[in-house]
């Protein structure tokens, strides 16, 4: 099934951050990463904090929605992520954005992601990957919401680092 990942990190070095969320996810099992987004540069949304890197990882995953949930939070742990301050700064961001045409609300996991159509820094990188892919209840593209994401400084600045 494919799954979509958002990859951010503000922390540190922030490309090794996002080349070591490839690294654990490629050895994974049952997990393959099929591509990724180009790497945006965004300013950070919610407290005074740096500028954040966001990308997104396109994969081919036999893991159950809470299964992949519970290993992107272990890429994060070992990336020294902590959850100190509600969307203040990290090392590394790992948020599950889609599987397949799943809907799951359960207590931790929501898929879609709840903020994934009001969030310019995720959409932009996902359009790159499929424009056309249609957000499971919400009836729209990747594409359209982008549209009509809010403005968010936001640019792209090189390739993946996988």
């Amino acid at each position: 099934m494919r799954a979509y990942v958002a990859v951010g990190s503000n922390l540190g070095d922030r490309w090794a951050r996002l080349a070591q969320a490839a690294r654990a996810l490629r050895t994974a099992p049952g997990v393959a990463v099929v591509r990724a987004s180009r790497v945006w540069d965004a300013a950070p949304v919610g407290p005074p904090q740096p500028r954040y890197l966001n990308a997104v990882i396109e994969l081919e995953t036999t893991r159950t929605p809470g299964s992949l949930l519970a290993l992107l939070r272990e890429v994060e742990r070992a990336a020294g992520r902590t959850r100190d301050v509600h969307w203040g700064a990290r090392t590394l961001d790992l948020d599950l954005l889609l599987v397949g045409d799943l809907i799951v609300q359960e207590p931790g996991l929501t898929v879609p992601h709840p903020e994934l159509a009001r969030r310019r820094f995720v959409l932009a990188p996902l359009a790159e990957l499929h424009p056309e892919l249609v957000v499971p209840g919400t009836g729209l593209s990747v594409g359209r919401l982008l549209e009509e994401a809010s403005e968010l400084d936001l640019a792209p600045v090189g390739g993946y680092p996988l």
